[in-house]
């Protein structure tokens, strides 16, 4: 297998940073909209995930696009891969 098709099949996910407050780490919040199961209105979810910015590029506010890692921590299992669009801060 080639090391070009694992990393394809990993998850990829964009949201915006809502803290940046830790060393070389950021909170990323992912937002989604899912069907209601019996009334098919479209329901507003979020997650947040704890990601691994090496450069600490990310701001709070900057949209950024996150990839799916080994762990590297506890709760960390993300990593920033770039800033997709910087915040209006």
């Amino acid at each position: 297998m080639d090391s070009e098709n694992k990393k394809a099949n990993k998850k990829v996910r964009v949201g915006v940073v809502v803290s940046d407050k830790m060393q070389k780490t950021v909170i990323v919040e992912y937002k989604r909209l899912v069907p209601h199961p019996i009334y098919k209105k479209r329901i507003r979810r979020t997650k947040r995930f704890v990601a691994h910015d090496e450069h600490e590029i990310a701001k709070v506010g900057d949209v950024v696009k996150i990839e799916e890692t080994r762990p590297l921590s506890k709760t960390k299992k993300w990593r920033v891969i770039k800033v997709l669009q910087k915040g209006k801060r």
